[in-house]
């Protein structure tokens, strides 16, 4: 299968204003990438690359006053299947874990485990251990958050997730995070392209979506509580503890986004 995906997003600075940006693909992804997929910049600016400690690509910028454009169009093969079910992937004992995904386990800026701690313990100790627990938890949260658009908000933790019974994807991932990393499973978010493959086409216009990795079995399995299905065509842009490291842009100075647009299908 041959993917299309891309975006062109564009920001207003009142002045020269430092940015960071997580925009690739990520690495694990790179090799399916049929040619190039660089960020191009309008007007162009100096930008310098780097890994993270969560093995993102990230760029740095200084965004010039008045308007810059930030685009990228690429291509990329994929399998065509969806989304990994390994029923039979067990919880790991904390003791096993890895060192590098303790950290996966810990509250975060958006993921407030203190507040959910009594509730996860309460609703969820009786699942079956490992792939059974992650996925009552994806069901739970299906059912509890309304999907809406019009309700996003950039300050929502995963305890107002759990309060407002709204939101968007992110809100989704970071409620399901939260409930793994209470009930001691390693979790952590995702972002990237994903298009209306092998599904209904919805009206709405496009967008990046956000879902979460659960840890078990030694491997991260991809987990989505928002839509709650095995889905097709998924391409990974960054992995972190939440929104905050994944982050499509962080000003250091005032910016305002003007225009975004999202593009992801299947080509021939």
């Amino acid at each position: 299968m041959k993917i299309r995906a891309g975006f062109t997003l564009a920001y207003q600075c009142l002045q020269p204003t430092q940015m960071l940006l997580v925009l690739d693909v990520h690495p694990s992804r790179r090799p399916d990438l049929l040619g190039d997929a660089t960020v191009r910049f309008n007007p162009s600016v100096e930008a310098r690359g780097y890994i993270d400690s969560f093995g993102n690509v990230c760029t740095r910028i200084t965004a010039p006053p008045g308007m810059i454009e930030m685009s990228l169009e690429f291509f990329v093969h994929d399998s065509g299947r969806p989304d990994v079910v390994a029923l039979d992937a067990v919880q790991h004992d904390i003791r096993d874990l890895p060192d590098d995904v303790l950290v996966f386990l810990l509250g975060s800026r958006y993921c407030d485990t203190d507040r959910l701690g009594d509730f996860a313990w309460a609703n969820f100790s009786n699942t079956p251990l490992g792939w059974g627990r992650v996925q009552a938890i994806c069901d739970f949260v299906h059912n509890h958050i309304a999907f809406n658009y019009q309700n996003a908000d950039s300050l929502r933790t995963a305890y107002g997730g759990f309060t407002d019974r709204t939101g968007v994807c992110r809100d989704f991932a970071h409620l399901a995070i939260t409930l793994c990393r209470c009930m001691n499973i390693p979790a952590r978010y995702c972002t990237g392209y994903l298009g209306d493959i092998g599904v209904p086409p919805v009206p709405d216009p496009m967008d990046f979506s956000a879902w979460f990795q659960a840890y078990l079995g030694g491997h991260w399995y991809t987990f989505d509580a928002r839509h709650n299905t095995p889905r097709i065509g998924r391409i990974l842009m960054a992995t972190g503890r939440d929104a905050t490291d994944v982050a499509l842009s962080t000003s250091f100075g005032q910016s305002n986004l003007i225009r975004f647009e999202v593009i992801t299908e299947e080509v021939d």
